[in-house]
């Protein structure tokens, strides 16, 4: 319980990946540093196992609502707590192919480059692992990237249900692989390996997550002081608008201006933008770091389908031990033979327990206690497409300040195939009856992955940020979050996030 201040050498806005590492990553330079989060911490409680009341009550879900299109309002099911969004993540921490840094063609499109490539990120990618408790086999995966050293922790064991999967899918041709995860899974950790991983809070805070991995460790440093509950509500610059000299934040009814040296923003993929557009001003007019019009443009989530398949053996599986360890990226980067465009990934999803009746289709017209015993004899599959950017997919504010997302999906036709060619396969290797549902509507749920609202680039003209993440426009404010990615790769975001937090708190080091 530190006693807040006036002024701080840094403030970070946003506890998540980027703000919550990046904490982590300046913690040992001697400067004050104001930690500014939304949310509280998440309560550890027996709710946080309940799949009922965590899936479709959506109990953990405090955001307010956002604006379509169409105008209708909706609540995007998004998670203000200490750690930000990964609070409810799955856990799963990959590392972008090197592919993913450069241009790719897509069937809707081309994806574009990255003005860093992978040798750049990848010795912050090996710190990103060993601090996030990162579990994984290479070896295994076609596609994985070059690594300077191995996994910090050996792959998360497979349970007898999976290691049949993997044998099936290996004799229909694919190359099933250990799912990168960041779990507190070694002698002294709290993880009990359980089956709430996926999509749910950590009751005993065993997930490799920022509050966990870097909030917690920040806040023994008495130069780090952690503020919740505290909303960020306007930028405010000095008058020749060039430098970033306060933030207005809203707290338990009373507002405060806390001014700094250096202010860094991590509120995520839509909160971000919103934050700069909320603090226009007489020299920044379309709000800030917004002279290339950009600022909440090229808004992406990924396009993904939940897949059921029966097991071969038609009888329940377990519902209470860890599932997300087995993924395949065979159609990736190539395709098929027919379908000569990236696909994207496939992984075991975590078991969804007695939600899962929710991704059967209307169409198994049967009584609630069928539909639960055909779910529970499912093996949940996750596949993820990329997300093309298109400056109409884009964050707003409404005329009453609200938050808009704008957002039609891309590269639909593609993930057509996707499901197409993984049902064929299923069918290859024996399962039985298969099903899915695939969310393209903003609305169902708000998406996964949000990312790319204020890209990085070296041109100011067509990108937000430079290659340090340092807004164009302005010298001491910068965006740390997955707001920078030009593209967004169909793989899990959140190590590249943390590496990116890594890579720009070492040149921050020099700064503040």
């Amino acid at each position: 319980d530190k006693p807040l201040k006036d002024e701080y050498d840094v403030v970070i806005i946003g506890s998540g990946p980027g703000g919550g590492t990046l904490a982590h990553a300046l913690k040992d330079t001697g400067k004050s540093i104001l930690l500014v989060e939304r949310g509280d911490f998440l309560p550890q409680e027996p709710d946080n196992w309940n799949s009922r009341v965590v899936l479709e009550k959506q109990k953990y879900a405090n955001s307010e609502e956002w604006v379509a299109a169409d105008g209708t309002s909706y609540q995007p099911n998004m998670y203000y707590y200490v750690g930000g969004m990964t609070k409810l993540y799955a856990g799963t921490l990959f590392r972008f192919r090197q592919e993913d840094f450069q241009e790719s063609r897509h069937q809707d499109g081309i994806s574009p480059v990255w003005p860093v490539q992978y040798d750049e990120f990848e010795p912050y990618y090996t710190q990103a692992e060993q601090l996030y408790f990162v579990h994984g086999k290479e070896g295994e995966d076609p596609t994985e990237p070059s690594r300077s050293v191995a996994f910090p922790y050996p792959p998360a064991p497979l349970v007898p249900e999976l290691e049949e999967f993997k044998k099936r899918m290996s004799k229909v041709g694919l190359h099933p692989f250990a799912v990168p995860q960041g779990l507190a899974l070694f002698a002294g950790g709290r993880c009990l390996y359980c089956g709430y991983c996926d999509s749910h809070p950590c009751q005993v805070l065993a997930k490799g997550d920022p509050e966990l991995c870097c909030i917690r460790p920040a806040m023994r440093k008495p130069e780090v002081t952690l503020l919740t509950k505290a909303k960020a509500v306007k930028l405010l610059t000095d008058p020749s608008g060039s430098n970033v000299v306060a933030v207005e934040i809203e707290r338990e009814g009373q507002t405060y201006k806390i001014q700094a040296g250096t202010f860094v923003v991590s509120g995520g993929a839509v909160n971000t933008p919103v934050l700069l557009l909320r603090s226009a001003n007489e020299h920044h007019p379309n709000g800030l770091g917004n002279s290339s019009g950009l600022v909440g443009a090229n808004y992406m989530r990924h396009v993904s389908t939940v897949v059921l398949a029966q097991n071969p053996a038609g009888v329940k599986l377990p519902q209470n031990h860890f599932w997300k360890t087995i993924g395949f990226n065979d159609y990736y980067l190539n395709g098929t033979s027919d379908w000569p465009y990236p696909l994207g990934t496939v992984q075991v999803t975590g078991n969804y327990h007695e939600s899962m009746p929710i991704f059967l289709p209307d169409s198994l017209d049967s009584s609630e206690e069928k539909r639960e015993e055909l779910a529970a004899q499912m093996l949940p599959l996750f596949l993820l497409s990329e997300d093309l950017p298109r400056s109409n997919n884009r964050v707003t504010l409404t005329s009453d300040g609200r938050i808009s997302v704008a957002y039609q999906a891309n590269n639909v036709n593609s993930h057509k195939k996707f499901i197409e060619v993984v049902i064929d396969k299923l069918k290859q290797a024996d399962y039985g009856l298969i099903t899915y549902k695939t969310f393209l509507d903003v609305k169902q749920g708000g998406g996964y992955h949000h990312c790319g609202t204020a890209r990085f680039g070296n041109d100011p003209a067509t990108s937000v940020l430079d290659r340090y993440c340092k807004v164009h426009d302005l010298e001491n404010l910068y965006i740390v979050d997955a707001c920078f990615f030009p593209s967004a790769p169909a793989l899990n975001p959140v190590l590249t996030i943390v590496a990116n937090a890594l890579r720009v708190g070492d040149y921050l080091k020099c700064k503040i």
